[in-house]
């Protein structure tokens, strides 16, 4: 049989049906069971959301709540010159910025092993009775949280009174500035770290186990078939929502740690979420406030974009890709 000629391969492309691009109204028709569906999410998100980004307006005004939004005079960029001259802003910045970067170290991975060595237990029934007590804590409250901190590592607490009885004194671990970022690393851990491995459950879970059969045919041992299949199936997960928590790296715990912030100080616990509840609600600087918040939200959408285009360089999807 002799090989096909280039004109018959010219024909044979050329013969192939031209793409066609689907109308905006033919889209529209074809999808508006799903666009029913999900009208009441994008109205509650519009509503609650977008509609209330107009008031950011008052980052560029002297905002006064007695006299409105209309009323108030416009300063320019006063308020964000007054936000990057301000050395309590930028202690805020750095104290978050220092407890991000920890966490993301100590904190973040903790889901991944934890969601590892669950997937090596063989019972189910076990597997499951841990994995429920482990992601408890997540349905406590910050107050509950600290709550219990407070009693196992207060200067009154648990492990206070054993080791005065044991002959030692001074121990309060819960006003302890120099501790105080491993004490909220470890209360994260601890409330949330169960909860995170359900989405790298559900990730492992998709894995085939022929690639595991194969690699063990292949004479690779337990250590190698979590290098070389676990991981790699745990990969688009694992960047995925560390672009996520990138993109939320300067909200760090408002409420964890204003419960905690008169105990240990500002100089440690003053983040950008309490210095903006403080300078807004507490002192009545709103448009300061605001700017400080703006700046810290495009700062946050900066951080998502970015991380999602070096997603893109090493060939994952990230959050969202161009179509």
């Amino acid at each position: 049989m002799s090989a096909p000629t280039s004109t018959g391969t010219a024909s044979s492309r050329s013969a192939s049906p031209p793409h066609r691009k689907v109308s905006w109204t033919t889209r529209m028709k074809r999808d508006r069971s799903l666009l029913i569906m999900v009208a009441p999410a994008v109205l509650l998100l519009a509503v609650f959301a977008y509609v209330p980004m107009a008031g950011n307006v008052v980052a560029w005004q002297d905002y006064s709540p007695y006299v409105g939004i209309r009323e108030s005079p416009f300063v320019g960029w006063a308020n964000f010159e007054r936000v990057f001259t301000n050395p309590l802003f930028l202690d805020a910045v750095a104290n978050t910025l220092i407890i991000t970067a920890f966490q993301l170290v100590f904190f973040f991975p903790v889901p991944i092993v934890l969601a590892l060595l669950l997937n090596s237990v063989l019972t189910p029934a076990l597997r499951t009775t841990i994995q429920s007590i482990v992601y408890l804590p997540h349905f406590f409250s910050w107050v509950i949280v600290v709550t219990i901190f407070q009693q196992i590592f207060g200067g009154a607490g648990m492990l206070a009174t054993r080791l005065r009885e044991a002959g030692y004194s001074g121990f309060d671990l819960m006003t302890n500035p120099d501790t105080f970022l491993l004490l909220i690393t470890a209360q994260s851990v601890w409330k949330d770290a169960g909860w995170g491995i359900i989405i790298f459950l559900a990730a492992l879970a998709t894995v085939d186990t022929q690639l595991y059969e194969a690699s063990v045919v292949d004479g690779a041992g337990r250590w190698r078939r979590m290098w070389h299949v676990t991981l790699p199936a745990l990969r688009p997960v694992i960047i995925l929502l560390l672009i996520l928590r990138l993109g939320d790296s300067l909200t760090v715990g408002f409420e964890q740690l204003i419960l905690q912030r008169g105990a240990v100080g500002t100089d440690v616990a003053e983040v950008l979420d309490t210095f903006v509840y403080y300078q807004g609600v507490v002192n009545g600087d709103w448009a300061f406030a605001a700017a400080a918040g703006l700046v810290k939200g495009l700062v946050s959408l900066a951080l998502v974009l970015g991380a999602n285009k070096l997603a893109h360089l090493v060939g994952e999807a990230g959050v969202y890709q161009r179509a």
